[in-house]
């Protein structure tokens, strides 16, 4: 008459594997890569974050994003430390 509930944790995982959020197609971006050229000593903090939102960790660090309009504002707001390849 009364059936065992499973725990949380499990139903959760079903319900992750189960959607079909992993077979939805994406969109295709071109790349774009980005190379931190000067340092971020003596610059705003808000810089610094956005610079290691980017994935840059070091002076002449280069990495590839897709180009995406959040990516774009991440490197019109501190472009005068990158140097950009697309």
């Amino acid at each position: 008459m009364t059936e065992k509930k499973q725990p949380a944790k499990i139903q959760r995982q079903k319900r992750a594997t189960d959607s079909g959020a992993s077979t939805a197609k994406k969109k295709h971006h071109a790349k774009i890569k980005v190379t931190l050229a000067k340092s971020t000593i003596n610059t705003s903090e808000s810089h610094r974050a956005t610079v290691r939102g980017l994935g840059l960790r070091r002076l002449y660090h280069t990495v590839e994003l897709e180009d995406t309009p959040a990516v774009r504002g991440m490197i019109n707001k501190v472009g005068y430390l990158l140097k950009c390849e697309v």
